[in-house]
Formats: C-alpha cells, structure tokens, sequence
C-alpha cells in the first residue's frame, strides 16, 4: 500500500485493470499519463494537464513509465536511456495528483528462440516463435519524418501508439505499444506532449480510425528559460552540446515570425534556411519539415496551418522539436 499522498506502484497488468475499473464505478474519470520516466517538468505539466482534464468532474489520474524497447532501433539508445525510478515516483508524489503509477516489467509476450528455449530479450521486431506477430500501422501518417529516419518507431508506438508516413516504418512499433497500454489501462483520456507532433497526430489517428473511446489531449511543449525543448535525453548533452542545441528552438521561432510576417511563404526557402542554421551551429539535420498540421501533407506554401518538425543530432543526442503556425494569430 502506497503511504498518504503517495501514488499506488502497480506493475501487474491485470492489477492495472482492475484498479482503472474501481476508479470508474467510483464515478472518476481514468487519465493517463504515458511516460518513458526520467521525468521533468514538462512531463510534470502534462500531469497537471490530466489533473484539469475532465472539467470538474473527479479524475483518477495514472502515470505510466515504461521503456518500449520496440521503438528502439539496434543502432539507437536504448540501453543508455536515462531512467531514474524512486526520483520519478517523488516528483510524482510532490504534485498531489496522481494517484497511480503503472510500471510493467513488460508489456510483451516474448517468444523463445529455436534451439535453447530462452526467451527473446531487445527488439520486438527480431522476436521468434511465440512472440508478438500482430501490428498496428496508421500508414500514412507513420511515413515521413521520424517515420523516414526510425522505420520501427511507430509500428511499436501504435501497438503501444502511431504515425508513420513522413518516414516510414518509424512508429508502428510505438503504435503498438500504445494500443496495448489503453487496452491494459482501460482509460478515458490519455495526455501527450506535442514535442513528438507526428506521435501524437498518429495517436489521434489511430484513436479515431479504431473507434476507442478515449480522448486524446495534446499539451504544450514545455522549454527551458533558455528555449531548449525539455526532454529526458537532454542529460547527455555536454554544455558545448546544449549551446548549439539552442539553434532548434531559435530557428524555429525564427521561421513562424518571418512566416506571420509573410503570407504564402515559400515553404523550401524555409527549410532551407532552418537547415543552414542547424548546419553552421554544428547539429547533423536528420529532417526538417514543413507539413498541414492534421494530415502531416508536405506543404509547398505556407497558407494555412501547419507545423515546422525538426530532428538533429548534436554529439550523440538526436533531439526533435517543433512549432505551429496558425495564419492570422
């Protein structure tokens, strides 16, 4: 039992479930908070998001924090991704609204390798007999941009989540995943930060096209004083790392002003000019893109709403961001 103003630990799925059905029949509305811990104050504004989500009415509020190692491609960060557990459950404790932190082992059926017998452990794309075979695929929003550069991102999102059609591929292991998570929390709303924009316009999608009930809120990217986006691999950066890291932020504040200034932008001109300011402050561009807010269509002139998405690598840190622009604010 968790001790008072503590959130309860559950780590079973079928406990998870049955505590999201007690929260119901007590009338509450079932939030959730999906997180890969290491938590910061932009994940603690998505809780106080949850926290505001069902307009008075009781909410029972549920962080999750697990490491989907589905959306981890074998060249990428999965065994350095930072994690600090009793660090996560104190700041969680300290905002007095939530009530539950879901924190699975695993969320897979692993299979067994054909000749010993042991389970199979990394990407669930190399699992063997036994193992995961279904996948969820939001296929055009799941191609382009991390889509592209991460092929197995978003088929383990959707099926934990989904959004793969500006670079292929990337989230269908992130769509799953997430599809397993509402499935297992059995929630009414579920709360996602922008910083990830195709994530979350993938999730809205899959949300939509597979009839949950759920209702998905995308909340404000948080920044540092400084503009840097919070996210949790901002830990690896060294300080040289970080100062160049600020040009992400800068030219993407840079380009919704010249494009509010300027109706019917050239959208390539833009990215050109993101890319170079990326280029000359050190960072390796992996993509930037100017595409319609919804649909995640490449756009060849800015006049109507859209998002400007950016991915960069500075050292060994690839750090996303973006930015709407809404024509006539």
């Amino acid at each position: 039992m968790a001790a008072a103003g503590e959130p309860e630990v559950i780590r079973d799925k079928a406990a998870m479930r049955a505590w999201s059905r007690r929260r119901r029949a007590e009338g509450k509305t079932v939030v959730l908070v999906p997180t890969m811990g290491f938590l910061h104050e932009g994940h603690l504004s998505l809780v106080s998001a949850a926290a505001n989500a069902s307009a008075g009415a009781p909410v029972a509020v549920v962080v999750s924090i697990y490491v989907n190692p589905s959306q981890f491609a074998p060249t990428e960060d999965l065994a350095t991704y930072p994690s600090d557990l009793s660090g996560d459950l104190r700041k969680l404790a300290s905002t007095g609204a939530v009530h539950a932190v879901f924190n699975p082992p695993d969320l897979y059926v692993r299979g067994t390798s054909g000749s010993g017998g042991a389970a199979v452990s990394g990407s669930c794309l190399q699992e063997a007999a036994g193992g995961h075979e279904t996948w969820i695929r939001v296929e055009r929003l799941e191609v382009g941009l991390c889509g592209s550069s991460r092929p197995v991102f978003f088929r383990g999102v959707a099926t934990v989540n989904l959004l793969p059609t500006l670079f292929p591929g990337a989230y269908s292991s992130r769509t799953r995943f997430v599809a397993k998570l509402f499935n297992v929390v059995e929630l009414d709303v579920a709360v996602f930060g922008k910083k990830d924009y195709q994530q979350w316009r993938l999730i809205c999608r899959m949300v939509r096209d597979l009839d949950f009930a759920i209702e998905i809120i995308g909340s404000e990217i948080v920044r540092e004083a400084d503009g840097l986006a919070m996210s949790s691999r901002n830990v690896h950066l060294s300080r040289e790392e970080r100062e160049k890291a600020l040009s992400v932020s800068t030219s993407l504040v840079n380009a919704r002003t010249a494009a509010l200034k300027n109706s019917n932008s050239a959208s390539q001109h833009m990215k050109n000019q993101i890319v170079q300011t990326l280029s000359e402050a050190g960072g390796g561009v992996d993509y930037v893109e100017i595409v319609e807010q919804e649909s995640l269509v490449s756009v060849h002139t800015i006049d109507r709403p859209v998002v400007i998405c950016i991915a960069a690598w500075f050292g060994k840190v690839r750090l996303i961001d973006s930015i709407e622009i809404h024509l006539g604010s």
